[in-house]
């Protein structure tokens, strides 16, 4: 995609503008990314009143959707610049697909990562070949250093969102949602940056401008609800965006079906299991969502062609992936958004509704937490 190219795709986001890049990505991601199962979840339709499915992201390679944009950034790259080496920023999910696709395609890959980034997903990017280096800060501070670093050696760098081709590759899994849901009706997605849910929305707005695209996010990270709100890009810190949205249950303190859970404003946090990473009160769980503002692209998208974005409180994410392990998915919180939200807004889903699963690796010590409250059966506990 040229540079002309992505200046007439900021300026006038239409789905149609996308349509013919996200089928082109398609077309380099075959045989490569996975065309992920959907499955209808019994439990959650009859709990919400309308058919849910999910969209099973958290099976792609590397674990997380973020493999697509980020081996369709690299294919499509200059050569020579490719040559001189990849780099990227990201808290871990998106480390993880530029470095798949770097060592696709022999070329090294530095990735920086902020100091308190997922260890899971920091050791998985090791394991495909790329350099880490840790940064002091958040995804922002991580991003700045990646930015210098690949300037001065004329390297290929990678945004995790804020790039048209990174979203005309996220854009795919919209494509397949089509086919795969023919009556579609309304698709919920976690939102970070926007990378996902403006690929996404501009795939199944293109052929399908009747779905509904909704996102969502954490209370404690919500720079973009808040932008959509403001009409303008806003850089919330973390936990500066706590101002109840559309969807927001604040404070909820009570797990349905397995009693009191960490993340909560009113429940007693646990002690951590010695695997699990300390999580500060104003910092969301799901990190793969903890994305500081929106970016200028994303945030256009998103404002064209979203219906809305919808904020949940931390026990909420909690719930979710309970709710999902005892289905048998594994999914870390950013991952388990979209279920999170039917769970506290179930009028969210008109028609034949859509969950994105969209990344699957979890923190060894949520993962714990996840399972332990899973096996206490749902009707010896309270119910919010």
């Amino acid at each position: 995609m040229t540079a002309a190219a992505a200046d007439d795709r900021s300026v006038a986001p239409d789905a149609e503008l996308w349509a013919s890049d996200i089928r082109a990505a398609a077309r380099v991601l075959a045989g490569v990314a996975r065309r992920t199962r959907v499955v209808r979840d019994l439990g959650l339709s009859a709990a919400v009143g309308a058919p849910v499915w999910l969209k099973c992201e958290h099976e792609q390679h590397t674990g997380s959707f973020k493999l697509r944009g980020a081996y369709h950034r690299v294919a499509t790259a200059d050569p020579a610049t490719r040559a001189r080496g990849v780099v990227a920023a990201s808290a871990g999910n998106h480390a993880q697909g530029v470095a798949f696709a770097a060592a696709a395609f022999g070329v090294e890959a530095t990735i920086f990562v902020p100091v308190g980034a997922n260890p899971v997903k920091v050791a998985r990017t090791r394991r495909w070949g790329a350099r880490v280096e840790k940064i002091p800060g958040g995804v922002e501070a991580a991003l700045a250093a990646a930015a210098t670093f690949a300037a001065r050696g004329d390297r290929l760098l990678v945004h995790p969102f804020d790039d048209p081709t990174v979203v005309a590759g996220q854009g795919t899994i919209g494509l397949e949602l089509l086919d795969q849901v023919p009556d579609l009706g309304t698709v919920l997605v976690g939102v970070g940056g926007g990378g996902l849910i403006g690929g996404l929305a501009a795939a199944v707005r293109s052929r399908r401008p009747d779905v509904r695209v909704v996102g969502v996010q954490s209370v404690l990270s919500s720079a973009f609800a808040a932008s959509l709100r403001a009409g303008r890009r806003l850089t919330v810190p973390p936990g500066g965006a706590a101002t109840p949205g559309a969807g927001t249950t604040p404070g909820a303190g009570t797990l349905r079906g397995v009693g009191t859970i960490p993340g909560s404003r009113t429940s007693e946090q646990p002690t951590a299991p010695r695997s699990s990473r300390v999580v500060p009160a104003s910092t969301t769980i799901a990190d793969g969502m903890a994305v500081n503002a929106p970016g200028v692209l994303t945030f256009a998208l998103a404002a064209r062609l979203v219906d809305e974005i919808v904020t949940v409180d931390e026990a909420a994410f909690w719930e979710a992936m309970v709710l999902l392990h005892r289905a048998g998915h594994q999914v870390e919180p950013a991952g388990a958004a979209g279920v999170a939200a039917l769970l506290r807004r179930s009028d969210l889903a008109q028609g034949p509704t859509v969950a994105i699963l969209s990344g699957g690796n979890i923190d060894p010590g949520v993962a714990s937490r996840v399972k332990a409250l899973a096996a206490i059966p749902p009707s010896a506990s309270s119910t919010a």
